[in-house]
């Protein structure tokens, strides 16, 4: 059973998606406390896991506030999460199976058919499912679990509904280019290409500026 504190953070994390608590905005801790029907202790200990996984900061004699995503945060995640998951195609490479290969090539193709639907949700889900087997096949569940959480950070506060059709297809071409690699057992090449082009914030700041829009920040 979660404790109580887990789920306060569930709470937290699923008002934060849906859109329910906006980014800059101040928590009333007695006030919410009062609505969740709990004590400031519980709560408290969630939004300082917030705090540790960058989605609030504390400000001195002003309390928790709910911290909005900036470019140079997208940079460093994206600078982050390549170097990590750069790491966990390496590993994986020479543990994938055929059917491995084979998964990953009908999880593209099914991403591509929601990319013609522009259906953001469900692109989402296959494309976590598509970077999931690598990290699965790496064998680093704390590797694994640190990717998620900056995935969390980037994709989740909140999820955004803007979908670019464009931006979508590439990654399915560079998700291409990744498995062609791997079944060559080009595995430093393919970590490469993972790292220096799919998670390269330079590569994909044109679409970064446009999904968060950003295009009027320095």
């Amino acid at each position: 059973m979660r404790s109580l504190r887990e789920q306060v953070y569930d709470y937290l994390r699923a008002e934060m998606a849906r859109g329910g608590l906006q980014p800059g905005a101040f928590l009333d801790l007695n006030a919410l406390a009062a609505s969740l029907g709990i004590s400031r202790t519980p709560l408290r200990d969630a939004l300082l896991q917030l705090e540790v996984e960058g989605f609030v900061e504390i400000l001195p004699r002003r309390g928790f506030r709910l911290k909005a995503l900036g470019l140079e945060e997208i940079r460093s995640l994206y600078q982050i999460v390549g170097a990590l998951e750069g790491g966990a195609v390496a590993l994986a490479g020479p543990r994938l199976r055929p059917e491995d290969l084979a998964d990953l090539r009908a999880l593209n193709e099914q991403m591509a058919e929601a990319v013609r639907a522009a259906d953001k949700d469900r692109f989402l889900d296959l494309n976590l499912a598509f970077h999931g087997r690598f990290l699965d096949r790496c064998e680093n569940p704390r590797m694994s679990a640190l990717i998620a959480s900056f995935k969390q950070r980037l994709y989740d506060w909140p999820r955004r509904q803007t979908f670019l059709q464009d931006w979508e297809a590439r990654s399915l071409q560079e998700h291409a280019r990744l498995l062609d690699l791997l079944e060559e057992g080009a595995f430093e090449a393919a970590a490469a290409h993972h790292r220096d082009v799919h998670w390269s914030f330079e590569v994909q700041e044109p679409f970064i500026r446009t999904y968060y829009q950003l295009e009027r920040e320095d």
